[in-house]
């Protein structure tokens, strides 16, 4: 009874082991069965002891990253690394013994059939000579590999900053992330009633708005001018047309560049609000800054 009973536990712990096992890397378990491989090839561990320990140092690293949780790209890469360096290994070993035999064949060259030696001498050091190439040319692209994944990481990381501080300062402008992009409306409050022209707040608000623009010069925006639906469609759609062009000159006039901005005025069309009510024609009065979805990183998200 007691014998069954420690079988049980004994089963029931396994069982628990091996449910409570972590998801396995593929890439990193051929990376290190070719690393093991390696190791116990005698030729290599003693012709090629420098480029071995490179091969182990690196699955060290692709284990590491494993362990600590990093990206999978990251561990597939210093397990493609790992594999790498074990063939470069397994190649300078092999070269290195056809070396020797280089060397014992020309010392023999004199003793034993001269032309047969001569000729085998001459083989092998074909053979190295075309080893060492394809060992130095798999080295360079080993190492061209590891700085294109530096820098491909290096550019994510810059594009992450810079979309985080564009963010910032549009959202420090009021902007709000729509269906359409990020959108700034700016009221009619910036201008007199049935004018174009920019009241003082409203200027000192386009000085702000210019400077995110001469920050990101691939940012893009459409500038849109709306009316209420007060007066004639042609009236209300020339009104919009002149505070739209009136907000894109003040941006300009600011250092924004041309190609960064369009405009055109909607008329009282596409009302935001009711126009039955004097807070809805109030809402419908204005120009909003649509910044392209395309433009920045920011507003590919």
């Amino acid at each position: 009874m007691t014998t069954r009973l420690l079988t049980l536990i004994a089963l029931t712990a396994t069982l628990a082991a091996c449910t409570s096992m972590p998801e396995r890397n593929s890439d990193l378990d051929r990376a290190r069965g070719r690393f093991n491989v390696a190791q116990r090839d005698a030729q290599v561990e003693t012709l090629a002891p420098e480029e071995l320990k490179q091969a182990s140092t690196t699955l060290d690293q692709a284990q590491n990253a494993w362990d600590k949780g990093q990206p999978k790209a990251t561990v597939d890469h210093l397990s493609y690394m790992t594999a790498q360096r074990v063939i470069i290994a397994q190649e300078t070993a092999s070269s290195r013994a056809s070396q020797a035999i280089t060397a014992g064949a020309a010392a023999e060259r004199d003793k034993l059939r001269l032309a047969q030696r001569t000729a085998e001498a001459d083989l092998a050091r074909q053979q190295l000579a075309a080893s060492e190439q394809s060992n130095a040319r798999k080295t360079a692209e080993l190492a061209q590999a590891d700085a294109t994944a530096k820098q491909n990481q290096a550019r994510v990381d810059y594009s992450d900053a810079r979309a985080q501080a564009l963010e910032l300062a549009l959202k420090d402008l009021n902007a709000k992330k729509t269906e359409r992009g990020f959108v700034i409306t700016l009221g009619d409050v910036l201008f007199d009633s049935g004018q174009d022209r920019l009241l003082p707040e409203g200027a000192g608000y386009m000085v702000r708005l210019a400077e995110a623009f001469k920050r990101n010069t691939s940012l893009k925006a459409s500038i849109e001018g709306y009316t209420d639906s007060v007066g004639t469609s042609t009236a209300n759609a020339e009104l919009s047309d002149r505070r739209a062009k009136t907000v894109m000159a003040a941006l300009m006039s600011q250092g924004v560049l041309a190609d960064q901005l369009n405009m055109r005025g909607m008329g009282e069309n596409y009302p935001a609000a009711s126009n039955d009510t004097a807070a809805g024609r109030q809402m419908n009065r204005r120009v909003e800054i649509v910044f392209t979805p395309n433009s920045d990183v920011i507003l590919a998200r």
